[in-house]
């Protein structure tokens, strides 16, 4: 989950694209790998503090917006500012994510005499389409369960495994296939469901590391059944970048891994 979160994640992914540079883009990552370390204060200690404070909490929901309400006036609306801010960002770069994929992985293969300005339209059309149908299945969806997350987490995981092979195997491996990737992919959403229905009591942090290592046995043996027709074509693309890093970007990479791993050793 956490390569999949971190490493392979596609509106990170564009964040990173969007740099001026391959140096610039690793220092937006090492940056994003410090705020990380982060995050069990922000969002673990206030769920301790709601568990002491309001115990009897019948919705686990509820606990932000009732912690909130103890916070002093001008501190209250600085924090919902930045919980905002937060949806509104992390919302653009979905939509974002939604409008390139469906414009430039469907559409254009479809209309290949289609104008950039045409394309970009289409784009548009598409993304206030997606907003409306999110806006639509909302309520029903999460309202039959009593945490948001643990929706959002089960959704995803359906997909993880699959994405998390496709990233891994185009980049890294020479003899991968588009049959592989597909394999993956379909392979992914079904062995899940599979999981899903007949080991329902499996943690699905559980499930998604078996379905990966399913998925990648499975595009491992149909790359090497069915090769691509170009053997290392998506290397080939990928061979002028230059992906060497510096040394500062290394000893931030080294702290970072030497914090997270006393954070595990001490609380695990």
């Amino acid at each position: 989950m956490n390569v999949s979160y971190w490493g392979f994640n596609q509106y990170i992914i564009q964040r990173a694209l969007a740099a001026k540079s391959v140096r610039e883009a690793q220092r937006g990552v090492v940056f994003a790998a410090f705020l990380k370390l982060l995050m069990p204060v922000i969002i673990v200690l206030p769920g301790l503090a709601a568990v002491m404070l309001i115990p009897n909490l019948p919705v686990p929901d509820q606990a932000y917006p009732e912690l909130m309400k103890m916070l002093p006036v001008g501190l209250k609306g600085l924090v919902f500012a930045a919980l905002v801010a937060a949806i509104v960002a992390s919302l653009a770069s979905k939509i974002n994510s939604v409008a390139t994929i469906f414009t430039l992985d469907l559409y254009a293969h479809i209309r290949t005499d289609a104008t950039q300005h045409h394309l970009v339209a289409v784009g548009r059309i598409v993304s206030v389409v997606a907003v409306a149908i999110g806006i639509v299945v909302a309520k029903p969806l999460l309202g039959n369960f009593d945490q948001a997350f643990q929706y959002i987490q089960e959704f995803t995981g359906f997909f993880t495994p699959g994405i998390c092979v496709i990233f891994l195997l185009g980049m890294f491996w020479a003899r991968a296939s588009a049959a592989g990737a597909l394999t993956a992919a379909i392979g992914s959403a079904v062995l899940s469901l599979a999981f899903k229905i007949w080991l329902p009591e499996l943690p699905f942090m559980d499930r998604v590391g078996i379905v990966f290592l399913l998925c990648l046995a499975g595009a491992v043996l149909v790359s090497l059944a069915a090769p691509a027709a170009i053997p290392g074509q998506i290397k080939v693309k990928l061979k002028g970048i230059d992906y060497s890093t510096t040394t500062g970007f290394n000893i931030a990479a080294l702290v970072v891994l030497v914090v997270l791993s006393a954070l595990y050793i001490t609380w695990w």
